[in-house]
């Protein structure tokens, strides 16, 4: 999910932009144990010691190394465990092996993110205007991994027989639930899509280009724990009517029966979340659901999953600034869903949209544009953000990407409908 930036998006200072990140990654980390930071749950997920120090590797990598003179790397042996996916910067440690890697120690970790900090913040007065952006592409490549950092540490926890929690719940106030569904209609016509070029951007939410719309219509809100657990009562799981052939052959060969993290305790509906097991709440937006799960659901309601670019015409010109976003360390959960509200934050919105170029990509040169080109196969587009999402980094043109059957983020489902 780390892409080239196609224009400076920030104004204030870079040092303090650099420092606010930093300082939230740290935050996020400090309710964590050596033990809690080095085991991988899954392949699909990463060790938290792991995101801390190939976030730093980033910085370290992109802008000292090729833009200090004189730097000299902290340790030598670091690129090769802490390199992701860029082939450019050689040889690295296996993905599905990264929770092998015990030493060194969180503590070396934390010491090495001290010392690229140090290094970084002395040298940004002097870099260059392509240093800096690369620190700027830094910052938001640094965002996505604290939602992947909190997401990695939920799963990894859920594999624990004891369930614990990392923060206490905070004290909620009941709320109502939703009234029905109310639908948004769009008459069709011509829309422009992508980034419009105001602020920061990856590589992959450009051209700005032209798409026809059908008329449709969107729903106003996402669909709640209550509407979910009725579309389980209803034998939605065992229906192979309203799943794809992909679909039904993964709930059949993974038991699949209800949301990632979901279990019947004495009747009850509970999940579990980072501030442990809880009953879920019935107004809440339902999550951890994976694109084939979300069709699913969407057959069963009569209803279809929203394009790409019908959510972006949906958005318009909202604000996203005011969704339920990360802000802090501290408990993490979707807010009830509301009327009208909720189309950014909360959970990710799984659309039917393939994740493919829009017309005239292209991907940039060098080791920093090999992601997103090369992940434009076989995954499906998601909109909005989620509550593990920084506040400030989402926006209506950015396009996240999962495969279809995976669930451990916070994703979920917005209906829309052919008019």
């Amino acid at each position: 999910m780390q892409a080239t930036p196609v224009t400076r998006g920030r104004t204030e200072p870079l040092d303090r932009r650099y420092r606010e990140v930093r300082d939230l990654t740290r935050a996020l980390a400090a309710p964590l144990s050596d033990a809690d930071a080095t085991v991988q749950s899954m392949p699909d997920a990463s060790p938290a010691k792991w995101h801390l120090a190939h976030v730093t590797w980033f910085f370290e990598t992109f802008v000292l190394r090729d833009h200090v003179n004189g730097y000299s790397r902290y340790d030598e042996r670091f690129p090769f465990l802490f390199n992701s996916y860029y082939e450019a910067e050689g040889e690295r440690h296996s993905r599905q092996r990264r929770g092998m890697i015990t030493r060194p120690a969180l503590d070396e970790v934390l010491a090495y993110r001290d010392h690229v900090d140090a290094a970084i913040v002395d040298a940004i007065p002097d870099l260059p205007e392509a240093a800096r952006s690369l620190i700027e592409l830094g910052c938001h490549h640094e965002q996505q991994h604290q939602e992947l950092f909190l997401t990695d540490i939920l799963h990894l926890f859920a594999q624990n027989p004891i369930e614990p929690a990392i923060w206490p719940a905070e004290r909620k106030v009941p709320v109502d639930m939703p009234g029905p569904i109310r639908w948004a209609e769009h008459p069709g016509g011509m829309v422009e899509t992508g980034h419009d070029g105001r602020g920061f951007a990856f590589d992959c939410e450009t051209p700005r280009h032209a798409e026809l719309l059908h008329p449709h219509a969107i729903a106003d809100r996402t669909i709640t724990n209550r509407e979910w657990a009725q579309f389980i009562a209803d034998g939605g799981y065992r229906d192979a009517r309203h799943w794809l052939s992909d679909g039904w052959a993964w709930v059949n060969e993974n038991a699949i029966a209800a949301p990632l993290y979901w279990e019947q305790r004495d009747g009850v509906w509970t999940r579990f979340g980072l501030d442990g097991r809880r009953p879920i709440d019935p107004a809440a937006p339902v999550t951890h659901v994976s694109f084939y799960e979300a069709d699913a659901y969407a057959s069963w309601a009569g209803a279809r999953l929203p394009t790409e670019a019908e959510w972006e015409a949906f958005a318009g010109d909202r604000d996203p600034r005011g969704g339920n976003f990360l802000d802090a360390a501290g408990p993490v959960e979707p807010r009830p869903a509301r009327e009208g509200g909720g189309l950014f934050g909360d959970v990710w919105e799984w659309t039917g949209s393939a994740y493919r170029p829009y017309p005239g990509f292209r991907a940039a040169e060098g080791a920093v544009g090999e992601y997103n080109g090369k992940f434009m196969s076989g995954q499906f587009v998601l909109k909005g953000g989620s509550c593990a999402t920084p506040r400030g980094h989402a926006r209506a043109s950015y396009r996240n990407f999962f495969y279809p059957h995976q669930r451990w983020q916070f994703t979920g489902v917005r209906l829309a409908k052919d008019i």
